[in-house]
């Protein structure tokens, strides 16, 4: 064919036809049904699920075009495939344009939920849309409240007076990773600090367990998740100890994980917004903590530990004694120590702790060091290792002992008198999951005057949301359902009696804990999931998404998984066996905003290029890792290479069915090793490496199509149909316009993965390069296995090589074969 045939033939693909032309079959066929029949084994592909905000955009591009990517390819390795979709669709912006429009937030949800639904069908992902599911659907949240209902009879869910973060203008509490430099992460107002009756999820009872289990991670997810989660759990060996504090009968119990260093603590600090801080300071110094704490409630936890925030606090008014050396140390409030963390005091050893350094030395409190830096030190605290100084009294001494051993020496003298104990802390806290507003899963409980907290029955589930919209939905200090007074006040389940429903919705982060697990069984009307389901298809084999939730929904889903199987409702401690992070979608260096004017729509560019290729610029961009930059990318170079893909299936001149063992061998190695290669790619998530041997494979049969063996060759047709299984992955419509064009029946997604003949993989020639005086002055083609001595042989008599010697002896004669031969001539 000419190229003037083959720019004809070219504009008859018409991009937007075969898009609908391929949609309206695939409806038909619905191919990625999973058959759940045992047939073939089970593959669970999983990817995070959509909140629907609005239409999709690059970055749901990015990561469903990997993502799908595996599970195509699943499917063409023979096995039955898993590939649900759903929405994460319970949440605040829902109830913030319900506000502002006057409606229910259902409205503006669900139809957000059908115009994403529309873009993934147009986007020829390959979900299995039988098991759809939206968390804000009463036949879900009916579950999530069980699920809250189990945990609590075993006493992981509870509620507790705490200072929270409270936005003022959201009216709503907010987790610490919702506040940024001290404003709310959606509405940018200050935030304050709250005291106000919480329920929680008692996470830290399984802090061991989450740490350990990484182990069995480990190479399967990114390492830097793991690194966050350790982080996040913040594991430590140290010890308690015990200050007497006058006026007071109990001692503050603290936590180190320094004791060795206990010589040099000379000042406490407690917690600002902690209880301890209110009950210890004096009268005449109260006004003055009142005006610090009001500040401190200001500012997040994650501010407040920022090891280069200016060190602030206020003097309490009392003295404790230092249980080593009898000391009399002040103890100050402050706001780097968080109330939560251990008892909400501390020790302050200045000499070994910067934090601590920077306070005493703002406030002149004396700075003793416990451990002798090396020579020539002359920085401030020091905290690495080295041998105990001014660390003894009568009846032990530290000094000369390394850090470990000062450890348990003290720690040990600490439990004979009863002023301590070696401990194990966390960094780990309980999980905040109560949330003052509407659009959220209710809380199951009644609270009655006099039977308490009473659970909802499980067959009065699920307590439904009532009907709210528009200005109702405005929060005015407390829940939306708790100025709903038809719908709060209820009659207690227990006693008959007036009493009130808990007017809280839970964390969103609740809903998506678990959803994964309906996936397996969503229309399963007897519990949250058939458990025999479940069984069958998880853990999920892989799950993508972004990194963004590294700590909070990974960690969260970890946490349900291993209560449900103490539960006994599954068999397995892990949900994902393996993580695939994508990075995030840039353009012109800088993440996508309105704001910056550098946003693109979704839309627009599927219009001008297509689904196919916006799928394959995506995939082909870098590893999937990596942050891509639009503005980097040619969309138009991937259409034009698609065009040249599509051309070789309608070049092909032998029949469906051919085979192709007498075909040009050439070309049959080329195609074998494209396919093997691309098994191998697939598996290590190199998904950019396989396009690229997808479009040298383009090539070569090309080539054989033109200056080659032609048409009608039986290799040939073996490399167009190659081509188009691993096109399937990353442009499927392309893949089966080609597929049909091929003569073959749809889909091309369940054609099956080309055999790979091993006697096709092995090489029978490479090329060795020959150097004279270190320049290339031959190349030569030679057997894999050639002996040094042959590949020497042939080296020297090369003509080229001659000529560069020019008459001169050699040397020395460097081989490496069968890929190198370097000559030293005089």
């Amino acid at each position: 064919m000419t190229e003037q045939e083959q720019d004809q033939d070219a504009t008859r693909y018409d991009v937007a036809a075969v898009q609908d032309k391929w949609r309206k079959v695939w409806d038909d066929l619905d191919p990625f049904r999973a058959a759940d029949d045992g047939s073939r084994e089970r593959r669970y592909a999983l990817t995070m699920f959509p909140y629907p905000s609005g239409d999709l955009h690059m970055g749901h591009a990015e990561v469903m075009a990997l993502h799908d990517v595996i599970a195509r390819y699943w499917w063409q390795r023979g096995y039955d495939v898993l590939n649900p979709i759903g929405w994460d669709s319970f949440g605040l912006p829902a109830e913030n344009a319900a506000i502002r429009r006057n409606e229910h937030p259902a409205t503006y949800t669900y139809a957000n939920i059908e115009t994403q639904a529309e873009s993934f069908r147009r986007y020829g992902i390959s979900f299995d849309w039988s098991r759809r599911l939206h968390t804000s659907d009463p036949g879900y949240y009916r579950w999530t409240q069980w699920l809250f209902l189990r945990f609590r009879e075993r006493g992981l869910a509870y509620r507790k007076f705490s200072p929270v973060n409270w936005c003022p203008v959201d009216q709503t509490v907010l987790a610490n990773e919702q506040v940024i430099a001290g404003h709310c992460e959606r509405c940018g107002a200050e935030v304050t600090k709250r005291e106000l009756s919480q329920w929680y999820f008692k996470v830290t009872d399984y802090a061991q367990r989450l740490l350990d289990d990484m182990a069995g991670l480990q190479g399967r997810w990114p390492d830097r998740v793991l690194a966050m989660q350790r982080n996040w759990i913040g594991r430590s060996e140290g010890a308690h100890v015990d200050f007497a504090v006058e006026g007071r009968e109990e001692p503050v119990r603290v936590y180190t994980t320094r004791p060795d260093t206990l010589f040099g603590a000379t000042f406490m600090v407690v917690a600002a917004d902690a209880k301890l801080a209110d009950e210890l300071v004096t009268d005449e110094q109260r006004p003055a903590f009142e005006a610090y704490l009001a500040d401190t409630r200001k500012a997040s936890d994650i501010d407040r530990l920022a090891t280069d925030r200016p060190k602030t606090g206020v003097f309490l008014g009392r003295y404790a004694t230092n249980p080593v050396n009898g000391e009399r140390v002040p103890v100050w409030a402050a706001d780097y120590v968080l109330a939560d963390y251990g008892t909400g005091a501390i020790m302050a050893v200045p000499g070994q702790d910067q934090r601590d350094w920077d306070f005493a030395s703002k406030f002149d409190l004396p700075i003793v060091r416990t451990v002798q830096p090396p020579g020539g030190w002359e920085g401030e605290a020091y905290v690495g290792e080295g041998p105990a100084v001014n660390s003894a009294n009568d009846e032990v001494s530290l000094d000369g002992l390394d850090v470990d051993e000062a450890k348990r020496t003290i720690t040990a003298y600490l439990e004979r008198h009863g002023t301590g104990a070696g401990a194990v802390n966390f960094r780990l806290r309980d999980w905040l999951l109560s949330r003052q507003r509407f659009w959220g899963c209710p809380i199951p409980i009644v609270h009655c005057p006099d039977c308490g907290e009473v659970p909802v029955p499980d067959d009065q589930l699920p307590v439904e949301l009532p009907d709210l919209r528009g200005q109702d939905l405005k929060p005015k200090g407390t829940s939306p359902l708790a100025a709903a007074e038809d719908w709060v006040n209820v009659s207690c389940p227990s006693c008959g009696g007036p009493a009130k429903r808990d007017s809280d919705t839970m964390d969103t982060f609740v809903d998506s804990s678990w959803y994964f697990l309906r996936y397996c069984s969503p229309h399963f009307e007897d519990g949250p999931f058939d458990p025999e389901a479940v069984r069958r298809w998880m853990p999920a084999e892989q799950y993508v998404g972004g990194v963004e939730h590294a700590i909070l929904h990974l960690m969260y889903s970890r946490f349900f998984t291993k209560v449900l199987f103490d539960m006994g409702m599954v068999d397995f401690e892990e949900p994902f066996t393996a993580l695939l992070n994508q990075g995030q979608v840039i353009n012109q260096g800088k993440a996508m905003s309105k704001s910056l004017g550098n946003g693109v729509d979704l839309g627009e560019v599927l219009d001008e290029y297509g689904v196919d290729a916006t799928r394959l610029t995506m995939v082909f961009a870098g590893p999937p890792e990596d942050d891509i930059d639009w503005a980097d990318l040619s969309p138009a170079g991937a259409v034009k290479f698609l065009q040249r893909a599509w051309r070789l299936s309608g070049d092909v001149g032998s029949a469906p069915g051919t085979s192709p063992e007498s075909g040009d061998l050439a070309l049959r190695r080329t195609t074998h090793r494209t396919v093997h290669e691309a098994e191998q790619l697939v598996d290590s998530h190199r998904f950019n490496v396989l396009v690229a041997r997808t479009m040298e494979l383009v090539n070569a049969t090309r080539k054989a199509i033109d200056s080659g063996p032609g048409p009608a060759d039986p290799a040939v047709r073996e490399a167009a149909e190659a081509v188009t299984v691993l096109l399937s992955l990353v442009a499927p419509y392309t893949a089966e316009e080609m597929w049909e064009r091929l003569g073959h029946q749809p889909t091309v997604a369940r054609a099956g993965w080309p055999a790979v003949d091993p006697a096709l993989l092995v090489q029978e020639s490479v090329t060795a390069v020959v150097q004279v005086q270190g320049k290339v002055r031959a190349r030569l083609e030679v057997s894999p296995d050639v002996s040094d001595a042959d590949l020497e042989a042939a080296a020297l008599a090369d003509p080229a090589v001659q000529r560069a010697l020019d008459g001169r002896t050699v040397r020395k004669v460097i081989v490496r074969a069968p890929k190198l031969v370097n000559i030293v001539a005089s």
